[in-house]
């Protein structure tokens, strides 16, 4: 249900913003010098969840740089810790993440201006730890509850592997001032859990379940371009 919400909201904001752009004038043909420069910035998502939900904390980084007219390289690199107090299971997740890949960007700009429509793949990476509170034992009579064990057992040098799809908006709101919002559909390619436990949350990825590979997000940040020079 979180997925098809993110899916929802973000498919009606990009429908939005080219029913708008639909309403104007032709593009001019950009004939002026392309700025190339270095893209900064942090997503706002984070540290904002991090104030509104105790059981989170997290921030990440976000960096681009135009390789061609059309094509940016991109990353982002975060931390997270994610706990879990549920009925049957006590878990708290930490850990860091990389993603690796390139912008493509789909809109023609303006004269001047240096917005973008894009997609974008990633690599993503994550090296973290998984710590086991307690659990309860599960039985099959239902009439006694199963017996609630103190673990306090902590799995270290954990990993994780996905391919990653972005769609995003990407506009300049003051000079070499931008904001971006994107949404996330990711593919896990491989993780490793500790014995007789698997994983419940992989930072940068998601949520794991044993019922689906796949996951996804949506950011939304705010970067500053370093221009270093215009060809």
């Amino acid at each position: 249900m979180k997925i098809k919400v993110i899916l929802l909201s973000f498919i009606s904001i990009v429908c939005a913003s080219f029913s708008i752009m639909g309403q104007e004038t032709e593009p001019v043909l950009d004939t002026l010098k392309i700025k190339h420069g270095l893209r900064l910035g942090i997503d706002l998502s984070k540290p904002i969840r991090t104030l509104v939900d105790n059981k989170y904390s997290g921030f990440q980084l976000v960096a681009d740089y135009r390789y061609t007219k059309n094509t940016y390289l991109a990353a982002e690199f975060g931390n997270e810790r994610r706990s879990f107090f549920e009925e049957n299971l006590n878990v708290i997740t930490r850990g860091s993440y990389a993603k690796i890949g390139v912008n493509i960007n789909t809109h023609k700009n303006w004269l001047g201006l240096n917005n973008s429509i894009y997609a974008g793949i990633r690599y993503g990476f994550a090296s973290f730890s998984q710590e086991l509170l307690a659990f309860r034992v599960f039985i099959t009579d239902q009439t006694f509850p199963g017996n609630t064990v103190i673990a306090n057992q902590k799995f270290n040098g954990l990993t994780a592997h996905w391919a990653e799809l972005q769609l995003g908006i990407k506009t300049e709101i003051a000079k070499n001032l931008y904001i971006d919002i994107h949404a996330e559909l990711k593919g896990k390619v491989a993780d490793e859990s500790p014995d007789n436990f698997g994983n419940i949350y992989i930072p940068g990825f998601n949520q794991v379940n044993d019922f689906s590979d796949f996951g996804a997000g949506f950011g939304y940040a705010i970067s500053y371009l370093i221009p270093l020079f215009e060809k």
